[in-house]
């Protein structure tokens, strides 16, 4: 059993923090997110501590749950904000993020996108390709502004995860390869509209081994002391996000193990001057969430079990994106006394994708409350309204304390900006 420290039975119903969920069921209805505040601030400290008390700047990858009073929370800490949108941005300003903390990834900036984060005055831009330089350049010389840049360079690095989340090997569509970011650099030097600042590397996700950020720093390295003997100085380092949580049995790298190395190697390198800028996502919303679920039916077929479930994949899509594992518990006892059965916990979406679950040994009636758990990253942000089913509530728990930090979609606002043809 993989349980959260913040999610925990107290007298055999599950809790987070002091908060029973059944009762968050009862008040709320399901399906239903439940985020811990203290789980969100253990995660923080985590990185603060590993941190040593050098230059470093912890950039929230916010794709990973973007709900505005996480945002807030982290911003409270003095977090910054790795941005892949112009909307992602717009909710960093309307959270009382600090955009001077803000960095901006992805491969498809828009011309909107770019002057909204120039007139934000960002920290930089992670600039992923030449004809995007380009862009940046021309957008901020008609503002008559400088753009800070840096560069997100490809290492070809493999991180050993999941394929659709690895982002480091020349087969993505991620970053500069490498080999060619020295000549980018160096035309990045010719255009007085930017400001060189940075050089970015982020080679996947849910990575729970630091050696792959080993292999990616020694080539992150090599590019700067070549960049140095070319008079072109950066004067922040950044090594992106990516480290993973515990799903079941994994031993993920903690914060404080991968740091020491890389300061290690840094120091070694004469180069303990560069801020060092990281952009965890996973790692610190991942375990501060669950996904609150009621079985409607218990439904046997020739070779298999199904719990039909008011959840579904437009709730939690990993599953059948990633064949992810998420942990289910019983929020409380089962009534049902005979032995356990085997089950599929599947969806009413129309779609034989629609599963949270497989071959799960489970004692179940209907009407069961179970807690799909490690649902506080790449959850709510990923969910959609397929079958015109609504979004769920999020709430939010400090200790008894229970804040309603998004309410469930209505039914008619799923489609009131819709229009019948005349």
């Amino acid at each position: 059993m993989t349980v959260a420290p913040h999610f925990q039975f107290k007298n055999d119903t599950l809790h987070a923090e002091e908060t029973s969920l059944e009762q968050l069921a009862k008040d709320f209805g399901t399906p239903l997110y439940v985020y811990s505040r203290h789980a969100l601030k253990d995660a923080w400290e985590s990185y603060r501590v590993a941190a040593q008390g050098r230059d470093v700047l912890v950039c929230y990858g916010m794709k990973a749950n973007s709900n505005l009073a996480i945002l807030n929370e982290f911003a409270q800490h003095g977090t910054g904000f790795d941005i892949v949108s112009g909307g992602e941005l717009a909710r960093v300003i309307a959270a009382k993020g600090d955009p001077k903390k803000v960095v901006f990834s992805g491969v498809g900036k828009q011309t909107w996108e770019i002057e909204a984060a120039l007139d934000a005055q960002i920290k930089c831009f992670n600039v992923e390709s030449e004809g995007e330089l380009l862009r940046i350049a021309e957008i901020a010389a008609r503002k008559n502004t400088i753009a800070p840049i840096s560069l997100r360079v490809n290492p070809d690095v493999d991180a050993h995860t999941h394929p659709y989340i690895s982002t480091g090997l020349k087969d993505n569509k991620f970053g500069i390869a490498i080999e060619d970011a020295p000549r980018v650099y160096q035309l990045a030097s010719t255009l007085a509209s930017l400001k060189i600042v940075g050089v970015d590397c982020h080679i996947g996700s849910q990575i729970t081994d630091i050696s792959p950020y080993l292999d990616a720093l020694d080539k992150l390295l090599d590019l700067i002391d070549g960049l140095a003997a070319s008079n072109i100085h950066l004067s922040h380092l950044d090594i992106g996000g990516g480290l993973g949580i515990r799903y079941t049995d994994e031993t993920p790298a903690t914060p404080t193990m991968l740091l020491t190395e890389v300061f290690r190697a840094l120091d070694a390198r004469n180069l303990s001057h560069l801020q060092l800028v990281l952009e965890p996502g996973r790692s610190m919303v991942g375990n501060a969430g669950v996904l609150l679920t009621r079985v409607e039916y218990l439904k046997q077929s020739e070779s298999k079990n199904f719990a039909v479930v008011d959840a579904a994949m437009n709730d939690l899509i990993r599953p059948t994106l990633y064949d992810a594992w998420h942990d289910v518990e019983h929020v409380s006892p089962s009534s049902n006394t005979q032995p356990r059965a085997r089950y599929d916990i599947v969806g009413p979406i129309c779609e034989s994708g629609d599963w949270l679950a497989r071959d799960r040994d489970l004692n179940l009636e209907p009407g069961d409350l179970l807690a799909i758990m490690s649902a506080g990253a790449y959850a709510f942000t990923m969910a959609s309204q397929y079958n015109t089913r609504p979004r769920a509530a999020e709430v939010l728990v400090d200790g008894h304390s229970v804040h309603l930090v998004r309410p469930r979609e209505k039914l008619e606002s799923l489609f009131e900006s819709e229009r019948i043809l005349p």
